[in-house]
């Protein structure tokens, strides 16, 4: 073959997967070199073919997918298990003991049904972020325009400080816990907000030494919850049970709606499709780009069920111990270790510093998680670049000065502490619309997605889930508010509010083509009948 054969057949071959590919996935060009990028180049993992011989590759088709590897598998795990964090993140620790104390073993089927849920969210997220180079808020930046774009990210922005504040407080919780009450909830906070820069120093280590200490953060919640699961022994009949029968009661749909709302959080939704961009791969060859999603799809379902199995020895253990008895209706965070000793006592390891080695895990593993997907929202949608330190820096500063005025506030009042996490959980709970609207808009897209767009029945199933979680999370919000908004003019500014949150979830909807593409795919549907029943 000649040299000149040669390279037209290299031109076919770029040809075909710039066809093929998204532009975003192409090659920055030079203007766009100054933007964000969630990842810079030499931080990226490179992909090392183990089992292949140096020069096979050659000549291999654009879209050739290499064989299943281990080896290869390992390389890639770690992003799905950061994303899994924020499934064990102290607010979720506290929905599960409050459904385990209230309904008992009742909701398990549910718990397991929403972490598949979050689950489906989760992987088209990671789909978005391989499939295009870029993540969710780069990518509302270049859809939406400005007005837009900049409700979008205080939307995030918002929903990421109220997660934070929950975050933080679970850690200084677990810190008052262990010191015996030495150290007051605001030391806690300030503790945690100057571990989280410390955590997040190892980055520079490169992105595998950061993964390892979250490694072995989830295997410290683990081995605690998993001991006052084997303390408690909780009735493995009854557990079954739960799991395979679904079983709901006016008495527990409070604490069902918390299980659902709990398992997709905004912020979440931003950071995976960022996360999956650590590892280095070619976006010329589609055969690599489905390759990496192979991995990650395998990866984030091994991360969800080990947090689910988390949540599930949390739930049953105060299902065991607290189930129809007066302290169920009055447990929470706060108290929650009290309670645990008072039930189970001391022994050779005290109940209570299991549960409080086990929420400080959570609360510090979720917090520079929550670090994290703030660099990357706030990098993304203002296209901002800044050092990491810097973005570090201020991402934790808009939740730690909040979060420490809670604490000095309701440092002495339980009550006021529940009541608070109420508020903070209806925020999260409004902000879900706008991450997954334009997720699932994004997905759906062959402009955006290329080869990689989601097919029909994915897209139905993601929108189903996307509809039940923002109308169970609207139910939240209309009880509490029925509850806790008094007055006329409290009544009228929660109508105007809601008027106009309504009013831009139906516009990101229609500037998603979400409307006209299930009528135009109907139109499809029938036009083929007709031509079927015409011949």
């Amino acid at each position: 073959m000649t040299p000149r054969q040669d390279d037209s057949k290299e031109d076919e071959k770029d040809g075909e997967s710039n066809r093929l590919l998204p532009s975003a996935a192409s090659p920055s060009s030079d203007g766009e070199e100054s933007e964000e990028a969630a990842y810079e180049a030499r931080d990226k993992i490179a992909i090392v073919d183990v089992d292949e011989i140096p020069g096979s590759a050659d000549g291999l088709p654009l879209d050739y997918v290499p064989p299943f590897s281990w080896k290869k598998l390992w390389m890639f795990t770690g992003p799905g298990f950061l994303m899994s964090i924020a499934f064990l993140d102290p607010g979720n620790l506290e929905g599960d003991l409050q459904a385990g104390a209230i309904a008992g073993y009742s909701l398990l089927w549910l718990l397991m049904w929403a972490t598949a849920m979050g689950l489906l969210i989760q992987l088209l997220s990671a789909r978005l972020g391989v499939a295009t180079g870029r993540h969710l808020a780069e990518l509302c930046r270049d859809e939406y325009p400005d007005w837009a774009r900049l409700i979008l990210w205080f939307m995030a922005e918002v929903a990421l400080i109220g997660a934070d504040i929950q975050e933080v407080i679970g850690s200084a919780i677990a810190i008052q816990i262990l010191s015996r009450g030495v150290l007051p909830l605001w030391a806690g906070v300030l503790i945690t907000a100057s571990d989280c820069f410390m955590f997040l120093f190892l980055e520079n280590y490169g992105v595998r030494k950061l993964e390892a200490v979250f490694a072995i953060l989830i295997a410290t919640m683990g081995s605690s919850f998993a001991w006052m699961f084997g303390d408690a022994k909780p009735n493995g009949k009854e557990l079954l049970l739960g799991l395979l029968i679904p079983r709901l009661s006016s008495r527990t749909i409070r604490q069902a709606v918390g299980v659902v709302g709990c398992v997709i959080m905004p912020h979440n939704v931003f950071l995976h499709s960022a996360l999956v961009q650590s590892r280095k791969i070619d976006p010329k060859k589609t055969g690599r780009v489905q390759e990496a999603l192979n991995y990650y799809n395998i990866e984030s379902s091994i991360a969800l069920l080990v947090s689910f199995v988390i949540n599930l020895f949390v739930t049953t253990v105060f299902a065991k111990g607290f189930y129809g008895t007066k302290q169920a209706n009055s447990i929470g965070l706060v108290n929650a270790g009290q309670y645990l000793e008072e039930k189970y006592g001391g022994g050779v390891f005290p109940i209570l510093y299991i549960w409080g080695i086990g929420l400080l895990a959570a609360g510090q593993s979720s917090t520079i998680t929550g670090t994290y997907a703030g660099q990357f929202i706030m990098g993304g949608f203002l296209n901002l670049r800044l050092k990491k330190w810097l973005r570090a820096l201020i991402t934790r500063s808009f939740a730690i000065g909040p979060t420490i005025i809670v604490a000095l506030v309701f440092n002495k009042s339980e009550a006021s502490l529940d009541v608070l996490n109420e508020w903070l959980n209806v925020l999260q709970s409004m902000q879900i619309p706008f991450a997954l609207i334009p997720l699932l808009t994004l997905v759906a897209k062959e402009q955006v997605m290329g080869v990689f767009k989601v097919g029909p029945v994915i897209e139905r199933m993601a929108w189903a889930v996307a509809v039940v979680v923002m109308l169970i999370n609207g139910y939240l919000m209309i009880d509490f508010f029925v509850s806790e908004v008094k007055g006329l003019l409290f009544g009228l500014l929660a109508c105007s509010g809601t008027v106009a949150y309504l009013s831009f979830i139906i516009y990101l909807a229609s500037h998603g083509g979400v409307f006209a593409s299930r009528s135009s795919s109907y139109g499809v549907e029938l036009s083929k009948q007709n031509s079927i029943d015409g011949n």
